[in-house]
């Protein structure tokens, strides 16, 4: 029997190529975010909780509080990471790097994207980018994620990807996940992302363009988590470049 941590890389790759990625790239392109409902069921994620326990599987252990990033506390992965970790890694870069060099384009960034994650991870390496960052994040009642970006050096991958391991309403109530969008010389606005287990949702990193009636300008997201009122919830985060 196949463990729900070794999913084959073949059966990840065909979840992730059965979604609508030019619906996708249009939602990521007018709001900056996209959701992938049902990505993982619920014994994958059950599986990825079980993994936060055992710190033989990752590398940091970072208290929110102690850094005032919130309350609540999150773990990065150790190399190798879990299967399942990186076949997501590697199938949801293959079909967002072509997005990403569009949105570099569009804002007249000279960087563009290698087609496979692989080549990506080279340039990161050769940079002294080489400590993984795909993490777990647990969070109890009265906690929170104040809002962030997630850049970890010179090479960035402008999209990442969150996953909902836990069930909202059952499992925990309140804990929404919360992006927050700044365009030069106008209120910020918040956006609350409706998420289920299993569901994924994929967000700007840092900027992305936006077309206006005198061409593209940039536009700076956040994300954070508003506070979990009761319960325990559990998410895993893909970022596709690795830290210094």
């Amino acid at each position: 029997m196949t463990s729900s941590t070794t999913i084959p890389d073949q059966q990840l790759a065909r979840r992730v190529d059965e979604f609508d990625w030019d619906e996708h790239a249009a939602q990521l392109d007018r709001r900056g975010w996209a959701t992938l409902p049902g990505l993982l069921d619920a014994e994958h994620c059950r599986a990825l909780i079980a993994l936060y326990d055992d710190n033989s599987r990752f590398r940091s252990h970072v208290i929110m509080a102690r850094h005032g990033f919130g309350q609540g506390e999150y773990k990065y992965f150790s190399h190798p990471l879990p299967d399942v970790v990186s076949s997501l890694r590697t199938a949801l870069y293959a079909r967002l790097a072509p997005l990403a060099n569009v949105w570099n384009e569009t804002l007249e960034v000279a960087v563009r994207f290698p087609p496979t994650h692989a080549e990506f991870m080279a340039r990161c390496h050769a940079a002294g980018q080489t400590r993984p960052t795909p993490l777990l994040l647990r969070y109890v009642s009265g906690d929170y994620n104040c809002l962030h970006q997630d850049v970890y050096g010179e090479h960035l991958f402008p999209m990442q990807v969150t996953f909902l391991l836990s069930e909202p309403e059952q499992d925990f109530h309140g804990g929404e996940f919360v992006l927050v969008e700044q365009r030069p010389r106008m209120q910020s606005r918040a956006m609350v992302v409706p998420l289920r287990l299993g569901d994924a949702v994929i967000f700007a990193v840092n900027q992305r363009p936006v077309h206006g009636s005198r061409g593209a300008y940039r536009v700076t997201l956040r994300h954070g988590v508003s506070e979990v009122r009761h319960g325990q919830r559990h998410t895993l985060g893909i970022i596709f470049h690795d830290a210094t």
